[in-house]
């Protein structure tokens, strides 16, 4: 890799390379020594193609979800099945994987910047902006983001657009799906939000299991399926459909609402 090899949002390879590369192993004992992180279902990613590739997943905090995606993908790409053992897996790291951010949040201080260079493509948020309720039209260069890193690579998206859980799925998402036809690959992942703080930075608490479940590509009438049909479908995979509401018992409910509410107030 040459060194003034770029990809195509500008951003040095070289530099990118270094910061995983520094960045994982600094990282590693959050998801394999203080917690640890379960994985389930990684011989997924060892059948997917080179580009055209959507993981949609629920979300628990800001960058600790993202970053364990780094560490899982690599290490199934590297022959590790459903385990992160060996952090040596990011001596090569996967380059073309993108996963999509909010603008605001990605600016909020220099760590987010140094996270950001790993791969953000950063949005604007149509419906909320400094913890305020807005209502904006959807950014075309944002758009055409999206579509630049789907031609070139992987790209991760919360299609929630937030930690909060069973809140609904933006429409944005499905039609990003049923413009460009990726393979979706569904994630629910668990425990973080008990791990960690609401950034993901700083641990809340040890010795928490944490769940990461990679399914089966959905199968995705791209033509014929309305954009409602594809939310509701990514609902169900990423376990965010109000009907997992009444499944979950009230008690633990109950503790979600107080977590929630106390992470509002920290921040």
């Amino acid at each position: 890799m040459g060194l003034l090899k770029k990809n195509p949002f500008g951003q040095y390879l070289f530099l990118k390379k270094w910061l995983i590369r520094i960045l994982g192993p600094l990282t590693h004992r959050r998801y394999r020594g203080f917690n640890e992180l379960v994985i389930e279902g990684s011989e997924v990613i060892t059948k997917l193609p080179h580009n055209n590739v959507l993981f949609v997943s629920n979300h628990q905090t800001y960058f600790a979800d993202v970053v364990a995606m780094f560490h899982v993908f690599n290490a199934s790409l590297s022959g590790r099945v459903d385990s992160i053992k060996n952090v040596g897996y990011l001596w090569q790291p996967k380059m073309n994987l993108y996963y999509v951010a909010a603008k605001e949040t990605m600016r909020s201080g220099p760590l987010a910047r140094i996270f950001a260079y790993a791969g953000a493509i950063t949005v604007e948020r149509t419906w909320r902006s400094a913890g305020k309720e807005i209502n904006r039209q959807v950014k075309m260069s944002d758009i055409t983001n999206i579509t630049r890193a789907l031609n070139d690579g992987w790209v991760i998206t919360f299609p929630q657009g937030t930690t909060k859980p069973f809140k609904p799925i933006r429409k944005g998402t499905a039609h990003i799906i049923k413009h460009h036809k990726p393979i979706v690959v569904p994630i629910v992942i668990d425990g973080f939000r008990r791990s960690f703080d609401k950034k993901g930075l700083r641990i809340k608490k040890r010795g928490i299991l944490q769940s990461f479940i990679i399914k089966e590509p959905l199968e995705i009438d791209y033509e014929n399926e309305s954009i409602d049909s594809i939310v509701e479908k990514l609902e169900y995979a990423i376990e965010q459909h109000p009907s997992f509401l009444k499944v979950i018992p009230q008690e633990e409910l109950e503790a979600e609402e107080a977590l929630n509410k106390q992470r509002e107030w920290e921040y």
